[in-house]
């Protein structure tokens, strides 16, 4: 067999065992290809320096091994031993230096790089709608005397920028316990208008959302949209078998600059959470992962549909209650189109003041209030997107000559839960009241009681100077903002919940002014929350309350005296004992024995190589050679063994560092 083919075999035969050796000893994915070529890279390089230590030892002379055979392998052994710490060093910079990942499937490299792509290219986008609009040079303008210009460039921008950022900033205005009233009042007027795609795009959408011709479906359709937003438009229609339907479709390429935006604000604040206190405070990302989350669910027309009819339902259980759902055709709904009963009459964004005579204004006004307070305070579920737009006047009265409202957009649809409930109508008896004793109590239990300095008296002094101006001002101040102000500056936060509550009737409010302009929303919800607070005092509900709780106080009372006898036992016994609850998971254990496991190993490695030195400064023991004792060869074996411990410990303590 030539000699060059001997080395080539050697070459790739070290090479691959020290590759696989050096992925089982750094205890980590080290990529193969890497390994190898290290490997193969250290074995060219070292081989000149192994002949030379081989024949300065008298080992190898002249294309033969002089030593005898025993004495040669040890050798050879050893510098083959060598020579793979080396490869353990190299590899072990590399991965310190750039770490290996695992070999990606192909499809999901292409997949990336296009969102990649998509990703720059919204991101400029994003840039220039900035610019235009001078958000990019606020600071420097904001020197001077231009403290208004940015909640106003800031709506500008977004409403430019499209739905994601329109819903964002719709969430953000919710948030009166965060941010300033300027700001939110500014988010506030965010629409969701756009212009309408062409009519052959959207029919094309209809079709494949329907899986059917068109004409199976609908007797006729209309071209023009009804209205046109960001997410979708809505057709007039009527299907074949009569009844006038909205077909509310999707937009085709809505999902897909939504799923690009949301990446790009989940790595943005992900990001921000890393590089900045602030935004680890309030857990940014897993707040950008919940309006993801809300925003996707918005996408999914079926959670509509299911909003829908929840609200039906809640409605159903009310009395004489003037809302009305539209009815659903679910065979036709899908998770990018809806199509709906067709709602006559006006909605109230097209209502002007002294549109209705006074006294029916204030009739329609106070109906609505009343169905709105109850579905919040005593069914928990309500529609919490009131805007004018989404409430429509019926022109005909229902058949007891009452004014009927339709709801529409169920979109956002807010859950009060029970515990919540119960302590809502409270407050809202002690708005009536004037009573700031009990509406301090009540928000702190709701919000909870701040960490650090928190000074009670001047919480209930702020909220006592709310309920005067309130009594004294009714029409002209809003309660609910000035609480959340309130709170605001006492460091408090009330639950989402709540403050999606407290933002639907500011928005009814508003809704409301459009019938009458000095309506007095807040004063008709503090009249009617004393017969709520009755509606909640049912006495099949105390009985069950009163059933269930003594039931378990009845089963705890029931284990006392067994547990008072154990617990005497063991005094009387001494066996009580106290467990710590520090380190008895898995996890914690487990990170206990693999610190332990370092610490032991590091020591042992560094007496191993402090040995090793030893040893072979030592020329003590028989030659082994002309040049080499015995005590040498076996320091270098020792400190070879110890060498490669250290760097496993090494390798170990970085991967755990996240390096």
């Amino acid at each position: 067999m030539p000699s060059w083919l001997i080395f080539v075999i050697v070459i790739v035969l070290f090479s691959f065992v020290a590759a696989w050796i050096v992925r089982r000893l750094l205890d980590v994915e080290v990529g193969w290809l890497r390994a190898f070529l290290t490997a193969l890279v250290v074995f060219l390089l070292a081989s000149p320096i192994a002949i030379w230590t081989l024949s300065e030892a008298e080992v190898y002379a002249d294309g033969t091994f002089v030593a005898p055979g025993a004495v040669a392998v040890g050798f050879i052994a050893v510098t083959v031993g060598w020579m793979f710490a080396v490869v353990v060093i190299a590899v072990l910079t590399l991965e310190f230096l750039w770490p290996s990942h695992r070999m990606r499937n192909p499809i999901s490299v292409v997949r990336d790089a296009i969102r990649r792509r998509d990703r720059a290219r919204r991101y400029a986008q994003i840039v220039a709608i900035g610019s235009r609009h001078g958000l990019t040079f606020y600071e420097s303008r904001r020197r001077g005397d231009a403290d208004g210009e940015l909640p106003t460039a800031l709506v500008s921008a977004m409403n430019e920028a499209g739905v994601t950022f329109v819903k964002l900033g719709q969430v953000l205005s919710s948030r009166e316990d965060v941010l300033p009233p300027a700001l939110i009042d500014a988010l506030s007027t965010l629409q969701m208008d756009s212009s309408p795609i062409p009519w052959a795009e959207a029919r094309a959408a209809i079709i494949d959302q329907l899986g059917v011709p068109l004409d199976q479906v609908f007797a006729e359709i209309d071209p023009e949209p009804l209205a046109a937003a960001s997410v979708a438009q809505v057709h007039a229609a009527r299907l074949v078998s009569g009844e006038h339907v909205i077909v509310k479709i999707q937009r085709p390429r809505a999902r897909a600059q939504v799923t690009t935006d949301l990446d790009i604000l989940d790595r943005l604040a992900a990001d921000a959470e890393a590089r900045t206190d602030w935004a680890k405070d309030y857990g940014l990302h897993a707040l950008v992962t919940e309006f993801a989350r809300g925003l996707r669910e918005e996408l999914d027309y079926r959670t509509e549909v299911a909003n829908g009819e929840m609200l039906r339902a809640a409605i159903a259980g009310a009395h004489d209650s003037p809302l009305r759902i539209p009815q659903v055709f679910s065979e036709y709904c899908t998770d990018r189109m809806i199509v709906q009963e067709f709602v006559g009459g006006t909605p109230f964004s097209r209502l002007h003041p002294g549109a209705l005579p006074h006294h029916l204004a204030v009739g329609i006004a106070d109906d609505l209030v009343d169905a709105v307070v109850d579905q919040i305070a005593v069914r928990g579920i309500f529609h919490a997107d009131l805007h004018p737009g989404n409430l429509i006047l019926d022109d005909e009265p229902d058949a007891y000559g009452a004014a009927t409202i339709t709801l529409i957009d169920f979109g956002s649809v807010g859950i009060v839960e029970s515990s919540m409930r119960r302590l809502l109508v409270p407050m809202l008896v002690g708005m009536a009241n004037e009573d700031d004793v009990a509406v301090t109590d009540i928000a702190l239990l709701m919000c909870g009681r701040p960490s650090g300095d928190f000074d009670a008296v001047a919480l209930q002094r702020d909220i006592g100077v709310i309920l005067t101006r309130l009594h004294s001002a009714r029409a002209d101040e809003n309660v609910f903002r000035l609480l959340l102000d309130v709170l605001r500056r006492n460091r408090m936060a009330l639950p989402p919940s709540l403050l999606l509550v407290f933002r639907t009737l500011a928005s009814l409010e508003g809704t409301l002014r459009k019938l009458v302009p000095d309506y007095d929303m807040v004063g008709r919800a503090l009249h009617i929350a004393p017969r709520l607070a009755r509606s909640l005092l049912s006495p099949t509900k105390a009985l069950l309350s009163a059933q269930t709780w003594s039931a378990l106080l009845n089963e705890q009372s029931r284990r006392l005296p067994r547990r008072l006898e154990n617990l005497t036992q063991s005094l009387d016994e001494g066996t009580l004992s106290v467990r710590l609850r520090t380190f008895e998971s898995t996890d914690e254990r487990s990170w206990i024995d693999g610190l332990l496991g370092r610490i032991t190993m590091t020591a042992i490695g560094i007496a191993l190589v402090v040995a090793g030195i030893s040893l072979s400064v030592d020329d003590g023991g028989p030659m082994l050679t002309g040049d080499v004792p015995t005590f040498g060869f076996l320091g270098s074996i020792v400190a070879l063994g110890g060498l490669l411990l250290l760097l496993r410990s090494l390798r170990t303590a970085l991967r755990r560092s996240g390096r």
